[in-house]
């Protein structure tokens, strides 16, 4: 059953998308394929711009279809912007490195503001760049400021007519050097606070903006650039005063998701090269694979990716499925990007723990993973940023809990517009949540689901009779040891809904939830040491401490699985 399970470029066919989707998606697991593993390595090593893999976007108008908006695709039913096959594409291309998928995630980030917009003219114009093969950028962050969107030094002053005149900076911009159209954060000069804002599209072939460097020590290249006295006529214009502030936060929501299926693509090539080279390996007389906490490491691996996978996946359904009066996505896509980037990087540390010095061979994929993978939770904000984000959703989500539809699974080939018309960046902690409890009530026949069951409802009684007090509100570094808990209920709820789509089995599940109550009385000895934790609370915490429901026979069968990746898929050279 891993077959199904993991991607495997020999054998990928996404057959639950519309036949154009999977024509391109194929072709581009074939471009990487024929282009071979040698020229991937030897890429990332040299640190080779890649030219190549955009000449092959620009050929099969990729990322015209994938970032075209239906509503300014033309009429052409390939254009659409469908979470479900942007999920796709984002682990094609986490798969093959980490530079392939950076390209299209900026490019996604940059027509945030745009698509958001009601500027006519830029729409059009990025549209058309698209479909001329164009990538596009994000300038938000600048070197003093980082993304804080309260602050930045990017300042337009009237040009005397009915534009401006900007000036400023901006650090850490993807795509900066080749960008089509670069969507610019500032503010104007003339005007304080909120009111000033300015997101606007500025060319990177135009003469007043500089390209400094690239920032990073890497194949992408992520830019420092700088306007100086650059022209933003009124047909520049995105959005203005609270509107662009809005546009920047959902613009991130938008992208950040494509957090977790990149590092999903990573870690399923790494498992393939880390579990076949572990099987072939002889050690002391005996099989690598063979010994005891080699099978355990690899095992747990194998489980917490797809659990990541599981995870990723139903998020997509709530993303599509989101409107005005469903805004549970805004819970659930900081949970993909700190929680499901974090486990990709405990699985590839898992991994390595095993594969030991073959991990920092140059002409290993493996070696790009373990670097690359480390990236992943710092961008879009860092882990605790997106910790923090879910605190706001914790109450409603334990004690409000409000009639929903169900959500389907949705792989209908629909445009997902709602992404574009988020409103207002605010409200997050009026916003509603389903009965957590009816996913776990589904599955309490699973041994460990019961158990970690029982953790969850122990945290929710922790919060109804010793909730943080005034002072540990505003100690951040106790809430985050408890938001590591609460992720953990979340995560689990969607991991068991998406079981229930797609009949998962119960040799599997279990073992996905024999980590995830481990992983429930580590955050609880965390909690436990805090200084600021009462005396109940560390009493509470010690009672979480439980041990998984142990079954060496399932754990044999679960291991067959991994085992069965073995030399299953091995890039072409």
């Amino acid at each position: 059953m891993a077959d199904n399970l993991l991607l495997d470029p020999h054998r990928y066919d996404p057959d639950h998308l519309d036949e154009e989707s999977r024509r391109l998606l194929r072709a581009t697991v074939d471009f990487f394929e024929q282009r071979g593993k040698k020229a991937l390595v030897d890429s990332y090593n040299d640190h080779t711009w890649y030219a190549d893999f955009l000449d092959f976007v620009a050929k099969q108008g990729l990322f015209a279809a994938f970032c075209t908006p239906a509503a300014d695709g033309g009429g052409d039913p390939a254009k659409r912007w469908d979470t479900a096959r942007n999920a796709a594409l984002s682990e094609v291309l986490g798969f093959y490195g980490l530079g392939y998928w950076y390209t299209w995630q900026v490019t996604v980030l940059g027509l945030g503001p745009v698509w958001q917009s009601d500027n006519a003219t830029a729409r059009t114009r990025a549209a058309a760049l698209l479909d001329d093969g164009h990538v596009m950028a994000f300038g938000l962050s600048e070197r003093a400021h980082g993304a804080d969107i309260y602050s930045t030094d990017m300042l337009l002053t009237s040009d005397g007519a009915d534009g401006f005149r900007a000036t400023g900076g901006k650090y850490y911009i993807g795509n900066g050097n080749v960008a089509g159209l670069v969507s610019v954060f500032g503010r104007r000069a003339d005007v304080e606070g909120p009111d000033g804002y300015v997101f606007f599209a500025a060319d990177s072939r135009h003469p007043a903006y500089r390209l400094v460097r690239n920032v990073v020590n890497a194949q992408m290249y992520v830019s420092e650039f700088r306007l100086e006295d650059y022209p933003v006529r009124a047909q520049d214009v995105l959005h203005t005063g609270r509107a662009a502030f809005d546009a920047a936060l959902n613009t991130v929501n938008v992208g950040k998701f494509n957090l977790c299926t990149a590092s999903i693509g990573i870690c399923e090539h790494a498992m393939y090269e880390a579990v076949t080279h572990a099987h072939r390996r002889v050690l002391y007389g005996r099989r690598v694979t063979d010994f005891p906490h080699v099978r355990r490491e690899l095992t747990d691996a194998y489980a917490r990716l797809v659990a990541m996978k599981l995870f990723s996946d139903r998020a997509v359904d709530y993303f599509r499925s989101a409107g005005p009066d469903d805004r549970r996505y805004l819970l659930f896509n900081p949970m993909t990007k700190m929680k499901v980037t974090t486990e990709g990087e405990r699985v590839i540390d898992l991994l390595w723990d095993v594969i030991a010095a073959k991990g920092f061979e140059a002409d290993t994929y493996f070696d790009k993973a373990a670097r690359d993978i480390r990236g992943l939770p710092k961008l879009e904000g860092t882990v605790h940023v997106n910790l923090a984000l879910i605190l706001k959703f914790m109450a409603n989500y334990f004690f409000a809990p409000a009639e929903f539809p169900g959500v389907p699974t949705r792989h209908d080939p629909a445009d997902d517009g709602f992404l574009f018309r988020q409103g207002p960046a605010r409200g997050l902690g009026a916003i509603r949540f389903h009965d957590w409890r009816a996913a776990y009530a589904a599955r309490a026949e699973v041994p460990n689901v019961a158990r970690f069951t029982a953790q969850a409802d122990g945290l929710r009684e922790l919060l109804a009779t010793h909730p943080p007090g005034e002072e540990q509100q505003g100690d951040l570094d106790f809430l985050l040891a408890l938001g590591q808990l609460f992720a953990l209920v979340v995560y689990g709820q969607l991991i068991l809904e998406q079981a229930g789509a797609t009949g998962l089995d119960a040799d599997l599940l279990d073992q996905i939830f024999d980590i995830l109550v481990r992983d429930f009385a580590g955050h609880a000895t965390e909690l436990h040491g805090k200084p600021t934790a009462t005396d109940a609370q560390a009493a509470w915490a010690l009672t979480q401490i439980r041990r998984p429901v142990a079954d060496a026979a399932r754990a044999g069968r679960v291991w067959s699985r991994v085992e069965a990746l073995a030399g299953r898929y091995e890039m072409t050279p």
